[in-house]
Protein backbone atom coordinates (compact mmCIF):
# COMPACT_ATOMS: atom_id res chain seq x y z
CA UNK A 1 0.00 0.00 0.00
CA UNK A 2 1.29 3.44 -0.98
CA UNK A 3 0.74 6.80 0.69
CA UNK A 4 0.18 10.41 -0.28
CA UNK A 5 -0.94 13.82 0.89
CA UNK A 6 -3.33 16.18 -0.84
CA UNK A 7 -3.17 19.94 -0.77
CA UNK A 8 -6.00 22.33 -1.48
CA UNK A 9 -5.32 25.75 0.03
CA UNK A 10 -7.64 25.32 3.02
CA UNK A 11 -8.11 28.71 4.70
CA UNK A 12 -10.85 28.64 7.34
CA UNK A 13 -12.33 31.72 8.98
CA UNK A 14 -11.34 35.36 8.48
CA UNK A 15 -7.94 34.43 7.03
CA UNK A 16 -9.77 33.35 3.86
CA UNK A 17 -10.15 37.06 3.12
CA UNK A 18 -6.60 38.07 4.05
CA UNK A 19 -4.18 37.97 1.10
CA UNK A 20 -1.16 37.72 3.41
CA UNK A 21 -2.65 34.64 5.06
CA UNK A 22 -3.56 33.23 1.64
CA UNK A 23 0.02 33.73 0.43
CA UNK A 24 1.43 32.03 3.54
CA UNK A 25 -0.92 29.06 3.23
CA UNK A 26 -0.22 28.45 -0.46
CA UNK A 27 3.55 28.67 -0.11
CA UNK A 28 3.65 26.58 3.07
CA UNK A 29 1.71 23.81 1.38
CA UNK A 30 4.46 23.58 -1.21
CA UNK A 31 6.90 23.05 1.66
CA UNK A 32 4.74 20.22 2.99
CA UNK A 33 5.09 18.49 -0.39
CA UNK A 34 8.88 18.74 -0.14
CA UNK A 35 8.78 17.26 3.38
CA UNK A 36 6.62 14.38 2.12
CA UNK A 37 9.05 13.82 -0.76
CA UNK A 38 11.89 13.19 1.69
CA UNK A 39 9.83 10.99 4.04
CA UNK A 40 8.75 8.02 1.92
CA UNK A 41 5.47 9.42 0.55
CA UNK A 42 4.95 8.54 -3.11
CA UNK A 43 2.18 10.95 -4.09
CA UNK A 44 1.09 14.55 -3.59
CA UNK A 45 -2.29 15.51 -5.02
CA UNK A 46 -3.19 19.11 -5.90
CA UNK A 47 -6.87 20.00 -6.09
CA UNK A 48 -8.54 22.22 -8.67
CA UNK A 49 -11.36 24.19 -7.11
CA UNK A 50 -13.01 27.45 -8.10
CA UNK A 51 -14.86 29.92 -5.90
CA UNK A 52 -14.97 27.69 -2.79
CA UNK A 53 -14.09 30.24 -0.12
CA UNK A 54 -12.31 28.84 2.94
CA UNK A 55 -12.54 25.26 1.68
CA UNK A 56 -10.01 25.60 -1.16
CA UNK A 57 -7.97 28.46 -2.60
CA UNK A 58 -5.92 26.22 -4.91
CA UNK A 59 -7.38 26.92 -8.35
CA UNK A 60 -4.42 26.62 -10.76
CA UNK A 61 -2.89 23.32 -9.80
CA UNK A 62 -0.82 23.06 -12.99
CA UNK A 63 1.19 26.06 -11.74
CA UNK A 64 1.81 24.36 -8.39
CA UNK A 65 2.73 21.13 -10.19
CA UNK A 66 5.31 22.94 -12.29
CA UNK A 67 6.77 24.52 -9.15
CA UNK A 68 6.99 21.16 -7.39
CA UNK A 69 8.60 19.58 -10.46
CA UNK A 70 11.66 21.74 -9.76
CA UNK A 71 11.67 21.46 -5.97
CA UNK A 72 11.04 17.72 -5.39
CA UNK A 73 12.96 14.66 -6.52
CA UNK A 74 10.94 11.46 -6.35
CA UNK A 75 7.35 12.05 -5.30
CA UNK A 76 4.68 11.81 -8.00
CA UNK A 77 2.69 15.01 -8.50
CA UNK A 78 -0.98 14.52 -9.25
CA UNK A 79 -3.81 16.72 -10.45
CA UNK A 80 -6.70 16.05 -8.18
CA UNK A 81 -8.20 17.00 -10.58
CA UNK A 82 -7.98 18.71 -13.96
CA UNK A 83 -11.55 19.62 -14.91
CA UNK A 84 -11.72 18.42 -18.52
CA UNK A 85 -15.08 19.93 -19.47
CA UNK A 86 -14.56 21.90 -22.73
CA UNK A 87 -16.43 24.80 -21.09
CA UNK A 88 -13.77 24.94 -18.38
CA UNK A 89 -10.55 23.87 -20.13
CA UNK A 90 -10.33 23.34 -23.87
CA UNK A 91 -9.34 19.71 -24.51
CA UNK A 92 -6.33 20.71 -26.61
CA UNK A 93 -5.07 22.89 -23.75
CA UNK A 94 -5.58 19.99 -21.34
CA UNK A 95 -3.56 17.64 -23.58
CA UNK A 96 -0.81 20.25 -23.91
CA UNK A 97 -0.59 20.89 -20.15
CA UNK A 98 -0.49 17.21 -19.23
CA UNK A 99 2.23 16.43 -21.77
CA UNK A 100 4.28 19.44 -20.69
CA UNK A 101 4.10 18.41 -17.05
CA UNK A 102 5.13 14.90 -18.05
CA UNK A 103 8.38 16.37 -19.36
CA UNK A 104 9.02 18.85 -16.55
CA UNK A 105 8.37 16.31 -13.78
CA UNK A 106 10.48 13.60 -15.45
CA UNK A 107 7.44 11.33 -15.85
CA UNK A 108 6.21 11.99 -12.31
CA UNK A 109 2.89 13.61 -13.24
CA UNK A 110 -0.39 11.82 -12.48
CA UNK A 111 -3.38 12.87 -14.59
CA UNK A 112 -6.43 13.05 -12.33
CA UNK A 113 -9.63 13.93 -14.20
CA UNK A 114 -13.10 15.02 -13.20
CA UNK A 115 -15.98 17.38 -13.87
CA UNK A 116 -16.00 19.64 -10.81
CA UNK A 117 -16.91 19.41 -7.15
CA UNK A 118 -20.52 20.51 -7.38
CA UNK A 119 -23.03 23.06 -8.59
CA UNK A 120 -21.55 26.02 -6.67
CA UNK A 121 -18.10 25.50 -8.16
CA UNK A 122 -19.14 25.04 -11.77
CA UNK A 123 -21.41 28.08 -11.51
CA UNK A 124 -18.19 30.07 -11.01
CA UNK A 125 -17.50 29.13 -14.64
CA UNK A 126 -21.06 29.96 -15.76
CA UNK A 127 -22.20 26.33 -15.90
CA UNK A 128 -25.55 25.97 -14.17
CA UNK A 129 -26.54 22.36 -14.89
CA UNK A 130 -24.16 20.01 -13.08
CA UNK A 131 -25.57 16.95 -14.87
CA UNK A 132 -24.57 18.40 -18.24
CA UNK A 133 -20.90 18.09 -17.29
CA UNK A 134 -21.20 14.30 -17.41
CA UNK A 135 -21.68 14.38 -21.19
CA UNK A 136 -18.87 16.96 -21.44
CA UNK A 137 -16.52 14.54 -19.69
CA UNK A 138 -17.43 11.61 -21.91
CA UNK A 139 -16.89 13.72 -25.02
CA UNK A 140 -13.28 14.46 -24.03
CA UNK A 141 -11.81 11.56 -22.07
CA UNK A 142 -11.45 9.18 -25.04
CA UNK A 143 -9.79 11.85 -27.21
CA UNK A 144 -6.76 12.76 -25.11
CA UNK A 145 -4.63 9.74 -26.02
CA UNK A 146 -5.50 10.20 -29.68
CA UNK A 147 -4.25 13.81 -29.48
CA UNK A 148 -0.99 12.55 -27.96
CA UNK A 149 -0.50 9.78 -30.52
CA UNK A 150 -1.59 11.37 -33.79
CA UNK A 151 0.02 14.09 -35.91
CA UNK A 152 -3.05 15.08 -37.94
CA UNK A 153 -5.67 15.09 -35.21
CA UNK A 154 -9.24 16.15 -35.94
CA UNK A 155 -12.46 15.65 -34.02
CA UNK A 156 -16.15 16.36 -34.52
CA UNK A 157 -17.88 15.73 -31.22
CA UNK A 158 -21.11 16.75 -29.57
CA UNK A 159 -19.63 19.37 -27.24
CA UNK A 160 -16.46 20.44 -29.02
CA UNK A 161 -14.68 20.05 -32.34
CA UNK A 162 -11.34 20.51 -34.08
CA UNK A 163 -12.01 20.77 -37.80
CA UNK A 164 -8.53 21.36 -39.24
CA UNK A 165 -5.89 18.63 -38.77
CA UNK A 166 -3.24 19.65 -36.26
CA UNK A 167 -0.33 18.07 -34.45
CA UNK A 168 -1.07 18.74 -30.78
CA UNK A 169 2.25 19.48 -29.05
CA UNK A 170 4.15 18.55 -27.01
CA UNK A 171 3.71 14.81 -26.88
CA UNK A 172 4.22 13.00 -23.55
CA UNK A 173 7.71 11.78 -22.81
CA UNK A 174 7.17 8.20 -23.92
CA UNK A 175 6.89 5.38 -23.60
CA UNK A 176 3.31 5.81 -22.50
CA UNK A 177 1.74 8.87 -20.95
CA UNK A 178 0.79 10.07 -17.45
CA UNK A 179 -1.58 7.63 -15.72
CA UNK A 180 -5.30 8.40 -15.89
CA UNK A 181 -7.32 8.77 -12.69
CA UNK A 182 -10.96 9.71 -12.12
CA UNK A 183 -12.33 11.51 -9.06
CA UNK A 184 -15.07 9.25 -7.70
CA UNK A 185 -17.81 10.67 -5.52
CA UNK A 186 -20.92 8.60 -6.25
CA UNK A 187 -20.97 4.78 -6.21
CA UNK A 188 -21.70 4.71 -9.97
CA UNK A 189 -18.53 6.71 -10.69
CA UNK A 190 -16.39 4.14 -8.87
CA UNK A 191 -17.60 1.46 -11.27
CA UNK A 192 -17.10 3.81 -14.23
CA UNK A 193 -13.49 4.53 -13.25
CA UNK A 194 -12.76 0.81 -13.27
CA UNK A 195 -14.58 0.21 -16.53
CA UNK A 196 -12.49 2.95 -18.18
CA UNK A 197 -9.22 1.55 -16.79
CA UNK A 198 -8.55 4.59 -14.64
CA UNK A 199 -7.36 4.83 -11.07
CA UNK A 200 -10.05 5.86 -8.57
CA UNK A 201 -9.45 9.08 -6.62
CA UNK A 202 -11.67 8.55 -3.60
CA UNK A 203 -11.76 12.07 -2.17
CA UNK A 204 -14.42 10.99 0.30
CA UNK A 205 -15.31 11.70 3.91
CA UNK A 206 -16.92 8.30 4.32
CA UNK A 207 -15.59 5.61 6.64
CA UNK A 208 -13.39 2.98 5.07
CA UNK A 209 -15.97 0.31 5.95
CA UNK A 210 -18.65 2.25 4.02
CA UNK A 211 -16.38 2.60 0.98
CA UNK A 212 -15.69 -1.14 0.80
CA UNK A 213 -18.66 -1.95 -1.53
CA UNK A 214 -17.60 0.90 -3.83
CA UNK A 215 -14.06 -0.49 -3.99
CA UNK A 216 -15.54 -3.86 -4.87
CA UNK A 217 -17.55 -2.31 -7.72
CA UNK A 218 -14.39 -0.56 -8.96
CA UNK A 219 -12.44 -3.83 -8.96
CA UNK A 220 -15.30 -5.50 -10.82
CA UNK A 221 -15.28 -2.70 -13.39
CA UNK A 222 -11.54 -2.84 -13.93
CA UNK A 223 -11.54 -6.63 -14.25
CA UNK A 224 -14.07 -6.21 -17.09
CA UNK A 225 -12.15 -3.37 -18.76
CA UNK A 226 -11.48 -4.25 -22.40
CA UNK A 227 -10.76 -0.81 -23.84
CA UNK A 228 -9.11 1.55 -21.32
CA UNK A 229 -9.10 5.26 -22.11
CA UNK A 230 -5.31 5.18 -21.90
CA UNK A 231 -2.57 3.01 -23.32
CA UNK A 232 -2.59 0.92 -20.15
CA UNK A 233 -4.82 0.07 -17.21
CA UNK A 234 -4.15 1.90 -13.94
CA UNK A 235 -5.59 -0.51 -11.36
CA UNK A 236 -5.41 1.79 -8.35
CA UNK A 237 -7.73 2.82 -5.54
CA UNK A 238 -6.82 5.90 -3.52
CA UNK A 239 -8.98 6.95 -0.59
CA UNK A 240 -8.58 9.80 1.84
CA UNK A 241 -8.86 9.85 5.58
CA UNK A 242 -7.93 12.11 8.47
CA UNK A 243 -4.73 11.51 10.43
CA UNK A 244 -3.21 12.65 13.71
CA UNK A 245 0.10 10.88 14.21
CA UNK A 246 2.68 11.66 16.89
CA UNK A 247 5.26 9.82 18.94
CA UNK A 248 3.28 11.32 21.86
CA UNK A 249 -0.03 9.45 21.79
CA UNK A 250 -1.74 11.93 24.09
CA UNK A 251 -0.71 14.85 21.88
CA UNK A 252 -2.20 13.20 18.79
CA UNK A 253 -5.49 12.55 20.54
CA UNK A 254 -5.59 16.09 21.93
CA UNK A 255 -5.17 17.48 18.40
CA UNK A 256 -8.19 15.48 17.25
CA UNK A 257 -10.38 16.94 20.00
CA UNK A 258 -9.57 20.63 19.55
CA UNK A 259 -12.25 23.20 18.78
CA UNK A 260 -12.38 23.70 15.03
CA UNK A 261 -12.29 20.03 14.16
CA UNK A 262 -15.25 19.16 11.97
CA UNK A 263 -15.34 22.51 10.17
CA UNK A 264 -13.77 21.14 6.98
CA UNK A 265 -16.38 18.34 6.64
CA UNK A 266 -19.10 20.95 7.11
CA UNK A 267 -17.73 22.80 4.07
CA UNK A 268 -17.67 19.53 2.12
CA UNK A 269 -21.37 19.10 2.91
CA UNK A 270 -21.95 22.69 1.74
CA UNK A 271 -20.09 22.55 -1.55
CA UNK A 272 -19.96 18.91 -2.71
CA UNK A 273 -23.51 18.18 -3.77
CA UNK A 274 -22.31 15.37 -6.06
CA UNK A 275 -21.07 13.25 -3.14
CA UNK A 276 -23.21 11.09 -0.85
CA UNK A 277 -23.73 12.76 2.52
CA UNK A 278 -22.30 11.15 5.62
CA UNK A 279 -24.99 10.20 8.18
CA UNK A 280 -25.16 12.85 10.88
CA UNK A 281 -22.84 15.21 9.01
CA UNK A 282 -23.11 18.90 9.78
CA UNK A 283 -23.49 21.44 7.01
CA UNK A 284 -22.09 24.93 7.37
CA UNK A 285 -23.23 27.31 8.92
CA UNK A 286 -24.36 24.83 11.57
CA UNK A 287 -21.51 24.90 14.11
CA UNK A 288 -19.53 21.63 14.05
CA UNK A 289 -18.70 19.92 17.29
CA UNK A 290 -15.23 18.45 17.75
CA UNK A 291 -15.17 14.90 19.10
CA UNK A 292 -14.73 14.36 22.80
CA UNK A 293 -11.92 12.19 24.12
CA UNK A 294 -14.43 9.46 24.97
CA UNK A 295 -15.73 9.48 21.37
CA UNK A 296 -12.36 9.11 19.64
CA UNK A 297 -12.12 5.34 19.83
CA UNK A 298 -15.49 4.87 18.15
CA UNK A 299 -14.41 7.19 15.31
CA UNK A 300 -11.15 5.29 14.94
CA UNK A 301 -12.89 1.91 15.04
CA UNK A 302 -15.42 3.19 12.52
CA UNK A 303 -12.64 4.00 10.08
CA UNK A 304 -13.14 7.76 10.04
CA UNK A 305 -9.80 8.69 11.58
CA UNK A 306 -6.22 7.47 12.05
CA UNK A 307 -5.07 8.73 15.41
CA UNK A 308 -2.38 7.97 17.95
CA UNK A 309 1.16 6.64 18.00
CA UNK A 310 2.74 5.06 14.90
CA UNK A 311 2.19 1.60 16.40
CA UNK A 312 -1.51 2.28 16.89
CA UNK A 313 -1.92 3.70 13.40
CA UNK A 314 -0.29 0.61 11.89
CA UNK A 315 -3.06 -1.45 13.48
CA UNK A 316 -5.73 1.04 12.35
CA UNK A 317 -4.55 0.68 8.75
CA UNK A 318 -5.19 -3.08 8.60
CA UNK A 319 -8.79 -2.70 7.33
CA UNK A 320 -7.54 -0.52 4.46
CA UNK A 321 -5.31 -3.38 3.36
CA UNK A 322 -8.11 -5.91 3.80
CA UNK A 323 -10.53 -3.88 1.64
CA UNK A 324 -8.04 -3.59 -1.22
CA UNK A 325 -7.05 0.07 -0.89
CA UNK A 326 -3.92 0.74 -2.94
CA UNK A 327 -3.15 4.23 -1.65
CA UNK A 328 -4.08 6.07 1.54
CA UNK A 329 -3.96 9.82 1.37
CA UNK A 330 -4.71 12.64 3.79
CA UNK A 331 -5.00 16.41 3.61
CA UNK A 332 -2.65 18.57 5.65
CA UNK A 333 -2.90 20.89 7.38
CA UNK A 334 -6.45 19.95 8.28
CA UNK A 335 -8.88 21.15 10.91
CA UNK A 336 -7.22 22.78 13.94
CA UNK A 337 -3.78 21.51 12.94
CA UNK A 338 -0.89 23.96 12.80
CA UNK A 339 1.73 24.06 10.07
CA UNK A 340 4.37 22.78 12.52
CA UNK A 341 2.12 19.91 13.59
CA UNK A 342 1.47 19.03 9.95
CA UNK A 343 5.22 18.69 9.39
CA UNK A 344 5.52 16.51 12.49
CA UNK A 345 2.69 14.27 11.25
CA UNK A 346 4.32 13.84 7.82
CA UNK A 347 7.75 13.12 9.31
CA UNK A 348 6.53 10.71 11.99
CA UNK A 349 4.14 8.87 9.67
CA UNK A 350 6.77 8.71 6.92
CA UNK A 351 9.52 7.35 9.16
CA UNK A 352 7.57 4.86 11.25
CA UNK A 353 4.34 3.87 9.45
CA UNK A 354 5.02 3.85 5.72
CA UNK A 355 7.96 1.39 5.87
CA UNK A 356 5.64 -1.16 7.50
CA UNK A 357 3.27 -1.14 4.50
CA UNK A 358 5.24 0.02 1.46
CA UNK A 359 8.43 -1.91 0.88
CA UNK A 360 8.50 -1.52 -2.91
CA UNK A 361 10.90 1.18 -4.13
CA UNK A 362 9.04 1.42 -7.45
CA UNK A 363 5.85 3.46 -7.67
CA UNK A 364 2.87 1.43 -8.86
CA UNK A 365 1.94 3.71 -11.75
CA UNK A 366 5.48 3.44 -13.13
CA UNK A 367 4.96 -0.32 -13.36
CA UNK A 368 1.64 0.13 -15.16
CA UNK A 369 3.07 2.73 -17.53
CA UNK A 370 5.82 0.32 -18.56
CA UNK A 371 3.03 -1.82 -20.10
CA UNK A 372 1.75 0.99 -22.36
CA UNK A 373 0.79 0.12 -25.93
CA UNK A 374 -0.21 2.70 -28.59
CA UNK A 375 -3.86 2.61 -29.61
CA UNK A 376 -4.07 4.69 -32.81
CA UNK A 377 -2.23 5.15 -36.11
CA UNK A 378 0.15 8.10 -36.14
CA UNK A 379 -1.62 9.54 -39.20
CA UNK A 380 -5.28 9.34 -40.17
CA UNK A 381 -4.35 9.78 -43.82
CA UNK A 382 -1.05 9.40 -45.71
CA UNK A 383 1.18 12.38 -44.88
CA UNK A 384 2.33 14.75 -47.59
CA UNK A 385 5.96 14.53 -48.63
CA UNK A 386 7.19 18.03 -47.76
CA UNK A 387 10.92 18.77 -47.92
CA UNK A 388 12.22 20.71 -44.95
CA UNK A 389 15.24 22.90 -44.34
CA UNK A 390 16.69 20.22 -42.05
CA UNK A 391 16.19 17.23 -44.35
CA UNK A 392 19.45 15.35 -45.04
CA UNK A 393 21.04 16.48 -48.32
CA UNK A 394 21.12 13.87 -51.09
CA UNK A 395 24.64 12.77 -52.11
CA UNK A 396 25.64 13.62 -55.66
CA UNK A 397 26.46 10.63 -57.83
CA UNK A 398 30.15 9.80 -58.13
Amino acid sequence: MEFGIFLQGYLPGPQAHDTDAEHTALTREMELARVADSHNFKFVWLTEHHGLSEYSHLASNEVHAGYLAATTERIHIGAGIFNISPRVNHPVRTAEKVATLDHLTNRRFEFGTGRGAGSHEIATLNIHDKESTRADYDDVIYELVRMWEQKDYTYHGTHWAMDTPHNVLPKPWGPGHPPFWLAVGSPATWEKAGRLGQGALGFTFSAVHDVAPWIESYKKGISDCQDPVGEFVNDNVMITTAVRCSSDRAAARAQACRPGNGYLPSLVALYHDTMPGRPGSVRWPTPPRPPREDQLDSLIDGGYLLCGSPEEICEQLRPFVDYGVDQVCFGLPGDATSYEEAIEIIETFGRHVIPEFDKDPIISTDRYRALAKPKFPVFNRPPLEIPTLHAPAAHAPA
